[in-house]
């Protein structure tokens, strides 16, 4: 028999979109196009392994012929700490996967790696990379928001909330083993970024 319903039933795709690309003429970095295709839409192809995708963005106005359910910053001005915040807060799953707006190439290698490496004894899963920790690419217990929104209020980095929570870090090697490239890592940020990648502004 064929399987029914998603891959991971306990898990919410938590795309984060956050402010506007103020290195490229400050264009939502979610409507950057790679091959014909919008950045949103490429991440969304993996939303059928999930059991709901969620669309953090405090300027939702450009997303909205996506017709996603869509959730503001709970505490403002807090980054990406703030929007990992608002994506567990809003979850209706047990677990979020949060990905940046501006990773065109996540692989679904790439996410099973990150979800296979939960436990009961885990409260986030995240790569580590040449020293630095991938956070943009993690899997969070969506329990922690309660004690997540209250470190908010001390302007911590996604490390340091990490690294007060059960987080497993993943080696770059096992990354490397379905990604040798390492491509699910890339974000485009830069006019640079988009040459070295293949990635066009949105028209108009």
């Amino acid at each position: 028999m064929q399987p029914t319903g998603p891959e991971f039933p306990d898990v919410t795709l938590a795309i984060i979109a956050g402010g506007q690309g103020r290195r490229l003429s400050g264009v939502p970095k979610g409507l950057l196009s790679v091959d014909g295709r919008t950045v949103l839409e490429r991440l969304l192809a993996q939303s059928r392994h999930f059991e709901d995708t969620l669309l953090v963005a405090n300027v939702p106005e450009p997303y909205a012929r996506f017709g996603l359910r869509t959730v503001a910053d709970v505490v403002r001005d807090k980054g990406a700490p703030g929007g990992v915040h608002a994506a567990m807060t809003a979850a209706r799953t047990t677990w979020v996967v949060a990905v940046a707006c501006d990773m065109p190439f996540v692989s679904t290698e790439a996410l099973r790696v990150l979800l296979g490496a939960r436990s009961e004894a885990v409260d986030a899963v995240c790569f580590e990379v040449s020293g630095r920790l991938e956070p943009l690419l993690a899997a969070y217990r969506t329990e922690l928001a309660a004690t997540w929104g209250e470190s908010l209020k001390e302007d911590p980095s996604l490390r340091q909330l990490l690294s007060r929570v059960r987080t497993r870090l993943l080696p770059e090697d096992t990354l490397r083993a379905v990604d040798p490239e390492l491509r699910s890592l890339v974000n485009v940020n830069t006019p640079e970024d988009l040459a070295r990648h293949g990635v066009t502004l949105p028209r108009g």
